[in-house]
């Protein structure tokens, strides 16, 4: 996992090639544009910052790197002038309400961020592995089914996350989740041991597994087990 920006982190536009050696790196490395090199770095070390705090895909890390940060002002405090109580409580509470409509009217940072520099920190992560759509897919399986999600709402989330479908499908397919032991144990947390067989009850549990995104026939081989 990646924690922090180095020296040896640092973008050396000499280091890659040229536009006419390959096709493999985005053209911003070319030597008219060297200048542009604080930029890439700046972009690197936000996306390293990005990538440390949890797993990204390359789609949703690409549209986080488009995105201006925004700007952040520190609130001062001038030093209050003695005054009871409840004046000071109401002069805290005016300036804290003005600070406050101050930060929804703030405007983004106006950087100068091209896709070309976008995609030239995409390359550079993808060349130091920091990124991989196949192992992120992996991972993201693994931690959202522990916390009690089917195959269908982690299907569904990783779509938004511009996974490609592809690789959502085999990571899926490869995965050892035993969905129907999942939904088994997430219907017992939610609705106790023994589970409901009436139909307006049954169909409560029903309807909550679907939503938390498991097929009909993990759903029905709780019952099934259950009528066993």
């Amino acid at each position: 996992m990646v924690t922090k920006m180095s020296d040896d982190n640092a973008v050396n536009l000499e280091n890659f090639p040229r536009d006419d050696e390959t096709k493999d790196h985005s053209s911003l490395f070319a030597p008219a544009k060297e200048s542009d090199a604080g930029k890439i770095n700046a972009l690197i070390s936000r996306a390293m910052r990005l990538l440390s705090q949890r797993d990204h895909g390359e789609m949703e890390l690409r549209r986080k790197l488009q995105t201006p940060p925004i700007a952040f002002n520190k609130p001062t405090y001038s030093k209050p002038a003695k005054t009871s109580a409840r004046k000071s409580t109401l002069s805290f509470s005016k300036e804290w309400q003005e600070e406050e409509a101050q930060k929804k009217n703030e405007r983004q940072i106006p950087e100068d961020i091209s896709p070309e520099h976008v995609q030239a920190v995409i390359d550079y992560c993808y060349q130091h592995n920091w990124l991989d759509d196949a192992k992120f897919a992996d991972r993201y399986i693994s931690g959202r089914s522990n916390k009690g999600y089917g195959a269908q709402r982690i299907r569904s989330e990783l779509q938004q996350k511009g996974v490609d479908k592809e690789i959502i499908t085999t990571a899926l397919e490869n995965t050892d989740v035993d969905w129907c032991a999942i939904a088994h144990d997430l219907a017992v947390r939610k609705f106790d041991e023994p589970l409901p067989t009436d139909w307006k009850e049954k169909s409560k549990v029903m309807r909550y597994l679907l939503y938390r995104g498991f097929f009909n026939e993990e759903i029905q081989s709780i019952y099934r087990d259950f009528d066993d």
